[in-house]
């Protein structure tokens, strides 16, 4: 798919508003469903609970087994559920692995999509979708992009400040990785830098006050538009190298690109600083990775690798897992095995990044 292809990829429908999940059942109404299969991860249970109410005779199905990464075994179980119940749209309430395990029952049995996020990842505005057998593979459906979107910022009050910053740097990631893609363009630099600067100004107060709706608001606002920015530019080596992590070794997903972002950047920023500058300036630093080091930092999210739990003795093994997943990346540059390990052994230290020379 053409990257000027990208850029159609955005839901039908975005609300934002406290409050608005109530407009779940309307919404639903709205396309025609009857037959709703709802996926509720286990943090958003209350909300789960309340959409379902409203859904009422819509309502065909509950599902509450979520788990990162989206194992192939849970999608096919999840699948067949849906089908069993005939189906006709999915509702999902909850983070990353709700609504991964509604797109991925989706793109088969090829049913509308109405996403409620509780985190600030923005995949609910991506048409990616990845699932995770012998090793996490991902790819891109117009099926797994979610018609509707809701964004209620009370349903994220309950997430604690660790959890609020790493899955905000998730959003950041999406942002900045959408700067120096291959399928970047005009219109997916101005929402990646308009993302950065909401989420680094947003997720301050969010983190320090866990009752701040305007920045819990101000953040979905900006994972939203990190969303689009990646949606649109695409994938490269900072969440290539995110998947292997955390699809082989089991880390946390948002974990992982708190951990890593500012050793991915260092590694590239010498190749795209003109990409990149425009984040520098915005995090006020002089130059990417050290910005989004500090951010890190400041918001006390999980930093390197050996803080969130990929083993030692295991960084020969990833460097080559993760060499080979980056092979063919040639955009800003091509990046081969001893880079790979120069980069994994800084980010396993937490150290902090070189200045790009």
């Amino acid at each position: 798919m053409a990257a000027d292809e990208f850029l159609l990829a955005q839901p039908g429908r975005v609300i934002f508003g406290a409050g608005s999940v109530s407009r779940v059942p309307d919404e639903v109404a709205s396309l025609g469903a009857e037959r709703v299969l709802l996926v509720v991860s286990g943090s958003a249970l209350a909300a789960g609970r309340r959409i379902a109410a409203g859904l009422g005779h819509r309502l065909a199905a509950t599902w509450h087994e979520t788990a990162q990464h989206v194992p192939e075994e849970l999608a096919e179980s999840a699948r067949w559920r849906a089908n069993t119940v005939r189906a006709d749209a999915i509702v999902s309430v909850g983070g990353g692995s709700a609504t991964g395990l509604a797109k991925a029952i989706a793109v088969d049995v090829r049913v509308p999509i109405v996403a409620v996020p509780t985190t600030y990842a923005g995949s609910e505005v991506t048409p990616v979708y990845g699932i995770t057998g012998t090793r996490k593979t991902t790819a891109r459906d117009p099926a797994a992009l979610p018609r509707v979107v809701v964004y209620d910022a009370r349903l994220t009050v309950g997430l604690s400040p660790r959890s609020t910053a790493a899955s905000g740097l998730n959003a950041v990631a999406h942002a900045v990785e959408a700067r120096y893609s291959a399928g970047a363009n005009p219109v997916t630099d101005l929402f990646a830098v308009a993302a950065v600067r909401r989420l680094s100004t947003a997720l301050p107060g969010a983190v320090a006050d866990p009752a701040d709706l305007t920045a819990r608001g101000d953040a979905l606002v900006g994972a939203y538009l990190a969303g689009l920015s990646f949606a649109g530019a695409g994938s490269a080596l900072h969440h290539r190298i995110c998947h292997v992590l955390g699809g082989d070794y089991g880390l946390v997903h948002a974990d992982v690109h708190s951990a890593l972002l500012p050793y991915t950047i260092g590694a590239l920023e010498p190749f795209a600083t003109a990409e990149l500058a425009p984040i520098a300036t915005t995090l006020h630093a002089t130059d990417a990775a050290t910005g989004l080091y500090d951010l890190v930092i400041a918001l006390g999210a999980p930093l390197g690798l050996d803080a969130i739990g990929l083993p030692r003795d295991e960084l020969d093994e990833a460097t080559r897992r993760c060499a080979a997943a980056v092979a063919d990346l040639t955009h800003p540059t091509t990046v081969r095995e001893p880079a790979v390990r120069a980069l994994l052994a800084d980010a396993y230290a937490g150290k902090r990044p070189r200045p790009p020379r």
